[in-house]
């Protein structure tokens, strides 16, 4: 491992991304605090039981109670880019041509999203600022103060997005992606802290105990890293079978190689999406409390009830299933393996291959969305037994933590092997 890392900084380009990388992450801490001005703080930190600021919170590392310009975190652009996504499905045909026209056509989504970012940061922002003047947890509730606020907020959240932008071009990783990792890793000194103040401080009498259940929380949390590590490596192989062919001069013999697909294709993705867009449906219904739909919706789609866990799993299945189509095309696949006179044994070249992959594909991701279904809610079931069920701390962010971590390790694994050095993965 150490002759890995000395590995890494050896190779120039290589030590200058991560050190971008690392440079951008301290500059979007140091951001969160950064205090918008207008919002009595200590006000706002004595609403820790709402279950909606609690997740917001950890989103943004911790941001939202202290009221920073990152309080609102990437959320907005995650929204989005879902949408965004969406509408690249045959709902908008402008932005289906836009998909296939290759870099190009990409730059063209990328700055939509960018528009609709800024757009949903406004009326994100200025949502939170009605929600904090209703809850009286304003100093001022002039129109200036308003302004000032909803500004603030949503050049923070543009700033993130731009972070993000330049961390996937010049750093390591997908940058939103370690943006939301950075966040939920800087909230486990909390997690810490309760457990030392619900099962150490106050109880001199129960020291083993609470050192056993410490130990086995940790063993719990080491074997689902394990599962989540084994299930997201684990790949169906296609076999395929290339025929002799002459192009020109040159003579191609036949070969045998695969397809790999991976089990859960795509990766932390559906999870991130669910999470942001439930979060959508209750924030709205804030800002409208008397409504009977607000009522309605804040009385049993709040964060961890029973219906937002059902509503949770239902979305990150329906989002699996909907981004590993779009990640891995059967079409596009059947193509490229008639163009160059492969195929695969058994199965007829075209639209019986097409038909075949699908099949294969559907069939595994229904294991995979399940898997990431199971786990985004296992941790909080065992924690909530326990009286440790901080939504900082569920399955979804260890879902996050684990993704993100194999595709940074994944992209410096590449850049490794590409030069004969040895990578991480083993």
């Amino acid at each position: 491992m150490l002759q890995t890392i000395a590995n890494l900084w050896r190779l120039k380009h290589l030590r200058k991304r991560i050190l971008f990388t690392l440079f951008v992450i301290a500059v979007y801490r140091i951001g969160t605090y950064i205090q918008v001005p207008g919002l009595n703080v200590s006000l706002l930190n004595n609403q820790q039981d709402n279950q909606l600021f609690n997740l917001l919170n950890m989103f943004s590392g911790g941001a939202f109670y202290r009221f920073s310009i990152f309080a609102m975190s990437v959320t907005p652009y995650i929204t989005a880019s879902i949408i965004v996504q969406l509408l690249q499905s045959g709902v908008i045909p402008r932005f289906e041509e836009w998909q296939k026209e290759g870099e190009s056509g990409r730059q063209k989504l990328t700055q939509v999203t960018r528009y609709l970012t800024v757009a949903f940061g406004i009326f994100q922002a200025a949502g939170i600022t009605y929600t904090f003047h209703k809850g009286g947890l304003l100093y001022s509730d002039d129109w200036w103060s308003y302004i000032v606020m909803v500004i603030a907020l949503t050049a923070g959240d543009t700033l993130l997005m731009w972070f993000g932008e330049m961390i996937t071009e010049k750093g390591i990783g997908n940058g939103i992606s370690i943006i939301i990792f950075v966040s939920i890793i800087s909230r486990f000194g909390q997690f810490a802290t309760e457990v030392y103040q619900n099962w150490f401080y106050g109880h001199p009498d129960q020291v083993f105990l609470s050192a056993l259940k410490v130990v086995l929380l940790l063993a719990g949390v080491v074997a689902i890293f394990a599962l989540i590590v084994f299930v997201q490596q684990a790949e169906r192989r296609i076999p395929v079978q290339y025929a002799k062919r002459v192009v020109g001069r040159t003579v191609y013999s036949g070969q045998q190689t695969h397809i790999p697909l991976k089990v859960n294709a795509a990766g932390v993705i559906p999870v991130i999406f669910a999470v942001s867009l439930l979060i959508l449906p209750y924030t709205v219904a804030s800002y409208f409390p008397t409504t009977h739909w607000g009522r309605f919706i804040l009385a049993y789609l709040y964060p961890n009830s029973t219906a937002y866990i059902v509503a949770e799993v239902l979305l990150i299945i329906l989002f699996t299933f909907f981004y590993t189509h779009v990640q891995i095309n059967p079409h596009m696949l059947a193509e490229q393996l008639q163009k160059h006179a492969g195929y695969i044994p058994g199965v007829r070249p075209g639209w019986d291959t097409e038909q075949y992959i699908i099949r294969v594909v559907n069939r595994i991701t229904v294991f995979g969305s399940l898997f990431l279904g199971f786990i985004s809610v296992l941790p909080f079931l065992l924690l909530s037994g326990i009286n440790l069920n901080q939504v900082y701390f569920g399955g979804t962010s260890l879902l996050i933590i684990v993704g993100v971590s194999l595709q940074t390790l994944q992209q410096l694994e590449g850049q490794l092997l590409q030069r004969h050095y040895r990578g991480f993965i083993r």
